[in-house]
């Protein structure tokens, strides 16, 4: 996550059903295993006015157990925007409702998991990472129980689901906070990170993140509406383990973790990737891994392999990474030997992407690519083919470009192409809440559906291999080279060995291939028509490849 520009709202308008005073205790600790623990009784602040009731109950670890498969993170996901997938009652705002609907799509596509960007209720009420009520669900996407259905018909066809966790900060009308900022001598004001005055010579972000009020100055690195809380305090950090074990026990199957990069600060000169960042995130993973069969990823943009490490989220996104995946499909010699080195040093668990919703990661990958589809096929290859958990953002499977006049994060979050209809897409039977991709009328769901030659069918091939060659899966990273236009890797798995060719030029090229094995054959798994390969008596090949294509063999002794 970084800078955003949410749109602001009239506090009323943020409560959707649940009244102030008991934000909270109503609508956050039904179910999950929340423990009867009452809430705090309302209290005034120094002006006499009431606080709003907060509950900060303990929940006990309840694990349902896990019906997914061993091993099931390795498939691929898509991250999902619940707000601009499908929407099923009309309001021009997709729900949980809509995305259960599709949960057929995302399984015959291949789909093994969903990360769905925040679904708890929030302040900002669009991008959600402004979080209102740990406990509870954005009113515009349904209920507590729209979820648990949801989750429900997921893993009844074997997707995982994992949702957004924003440890770092939470919205300024949380309750927690509105306690914090009352008095200094407030009980929660601990909770929160503050200074009796704003110091000086911070500098975040391009900004200054000390944010004064009458009693104090508090910290908010992201937007002066996104309070960081103090994550020194284990009282906070107990309360977040038991708002994970809230989701936990409902089934959920793990997290992304938004900014951990940004969980502790130590200075104005100190105050991304700190020490005790790692150390926390060790210990979070700690609690998730005592449910069977769950995953955690990370965002840490700026320490991707650090917090990869098993010393700390175990996972990341391999931020970095997908630059060089998309100047390599343009082309780019250099591009194309980072592509091929990457994973020689990297974690298997790193975590892949073309692009995601924050707009410092990149445009959407049609844009990105100007529309060239030789050169889109050939990103969506490199990443769904290499090692690590590959996230495909929703709408990168037909080619979605930004939202028509939109830009910034905006832009990456238009409702998806369904279908070519020009006043919905088919995302809703009333008016969208946000301009439609700017090449919805042509690149859209039912336009690609039965064209073997669409991305769609491209993305589902790639994953087809991926699901059905473990090596491709989970397998280890070897022969990695880059020769000219060519990339060249194999995957290796318990005797099952792939071999993926990518040629990037624009012309015709060959690999010169050895270490094969003696007479071995290469069978052709994509395009099956590409026929086999037979390796010379000294385990050797030459194998042919055509203008900006992809090769992928079975290599057999």
């Amino acid at each position: 996550m970084r800078l955003r520009s949410p749109r602001i709202l009239p506090f009323g308008s943020l409560l959707s059903g649940c009244a102030l005073a008991v934000l909270l205790a109503a609508c956050g600790s039904g179910g999950g295993g929340t423990a009867a623990t009452p809430a705090a009784a309302a209290a005034p602040n120094d002006s006499g006015t009431a606080l709003p009731a907060v509950d900060v109950g303990a929940v006990a670890a309840a694990d349902p157990g896990s019906t997914l498969p061993e091993g099931w993170q390795h498939g691929a996901f898509m991250e999902i925007y619940v707000r601009g997938y499908q929407d099923s009652d009309g309001d021009g705002h997709g729900d949980l409702r809509g995305l259960t609907q599709r949960l057929d799509y995302l399984k015959d596509l291949g789909i093994k998991g969903i990360w769905l960007m925040p679904v708890t209720q929030s302040q900002d009420r669009d991008h959600g990472y402004a979080v209102a009520d740990y406990r509870a669900i954005e009113a515009d996407y349904g209920t507590l129980a729209d979820f648990d259905e949801f989750v429900k018909q997921a893993h009844a066809r074997g997707i995982g689901v994992v949702i957004d966790y924003v440890m770092n900060h939470s919205a300024a009308r949380h309750p927690l906070f509105l306690h914090a900022r009352a008095a200094p001598g407030n009980a929660y004001r601990s909770w929160y990170v503050w200074r009796d005055s704003a110091p000086g010579g911070w500098r975040v972000f391009g900004g200054d993140p000390w944010r004064a009020t009458a009693n104090g100055a508090y910290f908010a690195a992201f937007w002066d509406q996104m309070p960081d809380f103090n994550l020194r305090n284990t009282d906070v950090v107990a309360w977040h383990k038991s708002n994970l074990r809230f989701w936990l026990n409902r089934g959920v199957d793990g997290f992304r973790f938004d900014a951990v990069g940004n969980l502790v600060e130590n200075g104005p000169s100190a105050w991304q990737n700190q020490p005790e960042n790692y150390a926390l995130m060790n210990d979070i993973r700690a609690t998730i891994a005592g449910y069977q069969r769950r995953y955690l990823v990370c965002e840490a943009p700026d320490d991707p392999l650090g917090f990869a490490a098993p010393a700390a989220c175990g996972s990341a996104f391999a931020f970095g990474h997908q630059h060089a995946i998309v100047d390599a499909a343009r082309g780019s010699p250099t591009a194309i030997a980072a592509v091929a080195d990457y994973f020689k040093n990297a974690p298997a668990g790193m975590a892949t992407m073309a692009s995601n919703h924050d707009s410092f990661a990149g445009a959407r990958l049609w844009d990105r690519v100007n529309g060239d589809l030789a050169q889109y096929k050939l990103v969506a290859a490199a990443y769904l083919l290499q090692p690590g958990t590959p996230f495909i953002y929703y709408g990168e499977e037909i080619g979605m470009a930004g939202g028509l006049g939109l830009a910034g994060d905006p832009a990456l979050r238009a409702p998806m192409s369904w279908s070519a209809d020009p006043d919905n897409a088919g995302f809703t039977r009333g008016k969208p809440f946000r301009a439609l991709a700017a090449n919805a009328a042509a690149q859209n769901v039912a336009a690609q559906a039965n064209d073997a030659r669409s991305l769609l069918s491209f993305y589902k091939a790639m994953l087809a291999l991926r699901n059905t060659r473990p090596s491709l899966a989970r397998g280890s990273y070897e022969g990695a080279f880059a020769a000219g236009g060519v990339l060249g890797f194999r995957r290796k798995l318990a005797g099952e060995t792939t071999l993926v060719l990518i040629n990037y030029g624009t012309a015709a090229a060959s690999a010169e291939l050895d270490g094969l094995g003696a007479n071995a054959t290469l069978r052709a798994l994509h395009p099956v028509d590409a026929g086999s390969v037979g390796a010379d008596a000294a385990g050797q090949a030459r194998i042919a490849l055509a203008p900006q294509s992809v090769l992928v063999y079975s290599l057999q002794p």
